[in-house]
């Protein structure tokens, strides 16, 4: 006799998962996303999500997104941290998702990356499913979709730049994929980024503890800073802010120190 197991629940559990709530009303949720929270359930994340912790918080929210993404309208990568906006019913939902649709949503990111880019840096590439690498993203997809990311110098840190980054569109991986090939991968991308910088032509005590820093960073250091939308209950613009997350803090704090050291 073959027993087979319970069939799995439909929809998604609420689980008692804090989350950092920085607005909310009647129509919406502006949440702090912190990094390595996966945003809804998927193979190999069932549980222990955002949208889990929401419907915890919220149990009605919007089904436009469906049992697995109530409320939902955009995500972030697991391993990015910042801003995202949650529609707790079906009217806001839409039109929160028009305005992503007509780009009209004001999204900023910071992000630390290898290199000197040039600032302003533009890049426009189209983005899709890598042909060889299904699992990845990039501008050598046959079927890409316009993109655009625009980038500048916030500070110059030992081997590193922080950016403050400006999507136009919003593509799977977009900042990663374009910063990456234009040059610039973001620090603790392990996916399209170098695991480690270039070796340092001086293999002296500075470079060598400014190459173990940024290999502390386990995860890409890109953070959500800004979004920008118009209210959709009264049309209204509304702008929020999200300060950058413990870890990256901590990375640019070691770094800003170990150049101060370097010149003195």
């Amino acid at each position: 006799m073959v027993e087979l197991p319970p069939p799995e629940p439909a929809g998604t559990p609420p689980e008692p998962i804090p989350l950092d709530i920085v607005y909310e009303d009647e129509d919406l949720l502006v949440v702090n996303k912190p990094p390595f929270l996966v945003v809804h359930p998927a193979p190999g994340h069932r549980s222990g999500t955002l949208v889990n912790a929401l419907l915890h918080h919220c149990p009605d929210l919007s089904g436009v997104g469906g049992v697995m993404r109530p409320g939902i309208v955009h995500r972030l990568d697991r391993g990015t941290s910042g801003l995202l906006v949650v529609a707790k019913h079906d009217r806001a939902h839409r039109a929160i998702a028009r305005q992503f649709a007509r780009r009209s949503v004001e999204k900023r990111y910071q992000a630390l990356v290898y290199g000197r880019p040039p600032s302003p840096l533009r890049i426009e590439s189209p983005l899709g499913r890598d042909a060889r690498d299904r699992k990845k993203i990039s501008s050598r997809s046959p079927r890409g979709k316009p993109a655009i990311t625009v980038a500048t110098s916030i500070e110059h840190l030992p081997q590193t730049t922080l950016l403050a980054v400006q999507i136009e569109t919003g593509r799977t991986h977009q900042i990663r994929v374009h910063l990456s090939e234009a040059g610039f991968p973001v620090v603790g991308d392990k996916d399209y980024g170098r695991r480690r910088p270039s070796s340092p032509r001086s293999k002296n005590v500075a470079s060598l503890r400014i190459l173990g820093i940024l290999e502390e960073m386990s995860r890409p250091a890109l953070h959500a800073a800004f979004l920008g939308f118009a209210h959709p209950g009264s049309g209204e613009p509304v702008r929020f802010e999200a300060p950058l997350p413990p870890d990256m803090k901590e990375l640019l704090t070691k770094l800003r120190q170990a150049g101060q050291n370097n010149v003195g």
